[in-house]
């Protein structure tokens, strides 16, 4: 049974830095590219970030470009979403999901096999 778990997420003032984990079971990590979505209230689930199975080549969206960094530890199964600062805009529910059909980071939600339950980032203002 594939279950990734998210966590660390949280309440953080703007400016704050917060770093968010991802812990995979089930499933041969390695051999998934890895990637971080969020939504915020009303609005479509979006890509954030993602990385390709051994780490090396990573992709990210305009919006969080320069301020997060995705980063993943094969040997502990776990993939992390460091954020730095973190903007009102970026409060959102926070999802990892697990890619097996391709070794470098895509950013469509249909690519993504498996999903988290999410964990909740609010930044206030």
């Amino acid at each position: 049974q594939v279950q990734l778990v998210e966590s660390g997420g949280g309440l953080v003032q703007a400016g704050d830095s917060q770093r968010l984990s991802c812990a995979a079971s089930g499933l041969s990590f390695s051999s998934y590219a890895m990637g971080w979505f969020r939504q915020a209230p009303g609005k479509e689930r979006e890509f954030v970030a993602g990385i390709g199975r051994s780490g090396a080549a990573t992709d990210y969206a305009n919006s969080v470009k320069g301020r997060f960094t995705i980063s993943r530890d094969n040997a502990k199964s776990t993939v992390y979403l460091q954020m730095s600062d973190l903007k009102p805009e970026d409060t959102a529910v926070y999802y990892c999901a697990a890619d097996y059909n391709s070794g470098v980071p895509r950013s469509r939600q249909k690519n993504y096999d498996y999903w988290g339950q999410g964990t909740q980032v609010t930044v206030s203002s």
